[in-house]
């Protein structure tokens, strides 16, 4: 397979988990923007979110699309804002597949309960502030997938199906 194959959607909807499935799956290699965006610049994301900001990080983001782009079989797993810009969009697009991993709101905050690495839900209205993030990007990564694959099943069902789907 000479296409990449993108993952998106939103955090804890498993892309990472589905990412490292496909990998076995297909024997295409994985790289994640944001463990790429870390290597790269040797912080982690919530350091570079703290000390720069996120429009800083946004740009190493952009940076990272636009070199990935240009491998070609690998499984890209994006982070939870990268397809909501156009410009990545656009970038990831031209070389590969981008498939979005859908899953439920309720089922999200379910998964993130515990999770205390995520920078944009370290706020007291935790909540409310994922059901805004949420309703404003699902209708982005709607338009960027060409595939949208049910996430609420387990990390192995899902990378079967997203490899069934791009096969086509």
């Amino acid at each position: 397979m000479n296409k990449n194959i993108i993952l998106c959607g939103f955090m804890g909807c498993g892309k990472t988990t589905v990412g490292e499935n496909l990998k076995k799956k297909s024997g295409m290699n994985l790289i994640d923007t944001d463990a790429y965006i870390e290597k790269t610049n040797n912080m982690t994301v919530s350091e570079i979110f703290e000390k720069y900001g996120e429009e800083y990080f946004r740009e190493l983001e952009y940076r990272a699309c636009r070199e990935l782009s240009q491998k070609r079989g690998v499984i890209i797993s994006t982070g939870g804002g990268a397809l909501t810009f156009e410009r990545n969009v656009k970038v990831l697009k031209d070389t590969g597949t981008i498939v979005l991993i859908d899953v439920p709101l309720e089922v999200l905050k379910e998964r993130l309960k515990y999770d205390k690495t995520r920078p944009l839900l370290q706020r007291p209205d935790r909540d409310r502030a994922m059901k805004e993030l949420y309703e404003k990007r699902m209708p982005l990564y709607k338009k960027a997938a060409d595939i949208v694959i049910n996430g609420d099943n387990s990390p192995l069902q899902v990378a079967i199906s997203i490899l069934t789907a791009t096969k086509s």
